[in-house]
């Protein structure tokens, strides 16, 4: 049997290697848009020059060498024809063109994940100097582009966005050595633009974030939090300042657009699979779609951005891809881990507090805790600074595991008081 992949992400990678492992005879075609293989979350790394395409490649056991794997790269996915029982992906210029057949295969694993959200503002979507930071060729641009920028926007503060502002001062740094400048970013100006109240709102809290936006802050970086972007000034090939709800005009060479990302499903018209309301494809829990033969796995299912799940997915998908039913039961995604400015940062679970839970707070100079109980259960925690201890806590996350009946502190819990002995002597845990 022929299985076609397309995309070569975490989730598509996954699916590969599951598949292989699991069927001898069997043979995998993956189709992707990216050229090179690459880890998302270090893109940052690559804006900075402190990482090539190969120090971010993940693949590192020779997959796709492999006899069995044939992979067709640098294809922009069209169309998806499911409807013989070779199922074919098409290619060309933009989704929904008719395109090239590039591949067919038996069963078919979407795993395009996500692309840049671009709102339609001013000349956002044309200009040559506004990017996303989603793929690769995303941050290869962006580096270019900042080696001769001097006033940098970048559209919100979550953690792409500070990841691109990080990147763009660690290159400024990098390049200006020991010399000092007036912005502290290589005579750069970076200002970013946040809607929001916080930075990175979706991943800590605000005292948490809060560290963060004071470091970027003495680095020279400007922060311009409640504020929307209304318009663009310049040319449809260049902008060269933006308008923002208040009337501050912020005058720029360069755009990142951190917006947020949209499910990479524009290809799927009329090919006859499900899609939500968010654009995301929609799976039962063995992330079949309503076409039989056909599987999704990683940000196009919406189910979770963190990269471990994406794994999963793949792997689920892989499984079920070739005949062993295997549900996709571990959907966990609320963990997040923050550094920068070698501040490590973890958060698990929820980390604002809904009426009734109960908030304990440990902090000194160097780092800061919070926890929330709900009826004794741990549902979130954000641990600063020192971030021992996290596994232990996603697990009494995860398990809903009840604390407030072990007569310690929360604090002072620890796996010591999970185990039990049995007769003979022997540990037991007893969670």
């Amino acid at each position: 049997m022929k299985h076609l992949i397309i995309g070569a992400g975490a989730a598509g990678i996954s699916a590969a290697r599951t598949i292989l492992k699991e069927k001898n005879d069997d043979s995998v075609v993956i189709v992707s848009q990216d050229a090179e293989v690459h880890s998302r979350c270090m893109l940052h790394k690559v804006i900075a020059g402190e990482k090539n395409a190969q120090d971010i490649n993940f693949i590192n056991d020779g997959l796709l060498e492999s006899e069995r794997v044939q992979w067709i790269s640098g294809k922009t996915v069209t169309r998806l024809d499911v409807v013989p029982a070779l199922k074919t992906v098409y290619a060309g210029e933009e989704a929904g063109a008719a395109g090239v057949a590039v591949a067919s295969g038996d069963r078919v694993l979407i795993a395009t994940g996500a692309n840049s959200l671009v709102p339609p503002v001013g000349y956002f979507r044309t200009a040559k100097n506004a990017f996303g930071l989603r793929n690769l060729s995303d941050a290869r641009a962006i580096a270019e582009r900042a080696k001769t920028a001097k006033k940098i926007a970048v559209v919100g503060a979550g953690l792409v966005g500070l990841d691109a502002a990080y990147g763009i001062l660690q290159a400024s740094t990098e390049a200006t050595s020991t010399e000092a400048t007036s912005t502290g970013a290589g005579g750069r100006e970076i200002s970013v633009v946040e809607m929001g109240a916080s930075v990175l709102a979706v991943n800590l809290d605000s005292r948490a974030a809060a560290s963060y936006r004071r470091l970027f802050e003495e680095k020279g970086v400007r922060f311009y939090l409640r504020r929307k972007v209304v318009n663009t000034q310049g040319s449809p090939d260049e902008i060269n300042a933006l308008k923002l709800d208040d009337g501050t005009r912020l005058a720029c060479d360069m755009v990142i657009l951190a917006a947020g990302v949209s499910p990479a499903t524009g290809f799927l018209e009329g090919s006859g699979i499900e899609l939500s309301e968010r654009r995301a494809v929609n799976v039962d829990d063995c992330l079949a779609t309503n076409v039989p033969g056909v599987y999704a796995a990683g940000d196009v299912t919406g189910l979770s951005g963190v990269w471990p799940n994406a794994q999963k997915q793949g792997e689920v998908a892989g499984y079920n891809m070739t005949g062993t039913k295997l549900a996709y039961d571990d959907r966990f995604a609320l963990k997040n881990t923050v550094n920068f400015f070698n501040l490590l940062s973890v958060s698990l679970g929820e980390i604002n507090p809904q009426n009734g839970d109960e908030v304990m707070i440990r902090e000194d100079r160097n780092n800061y805790r919070k926890l929330i109980l709900r009826d004794g259960v741990p549902v979130g925690i954000i641990l600063q600074g020192e971030i021992g201890g996290s596994g232990f806590w996603q697990y009494l996350i995860k398990n809903k595991v009840r604390i407030d009946n072990l007569g310690k502190s929360p604090w002072k819990v620890s796996y010591a008081d999970f185990y039990g002995v049995e007769n003979n002597g022997e540990y037991k845990w007893v969670v």
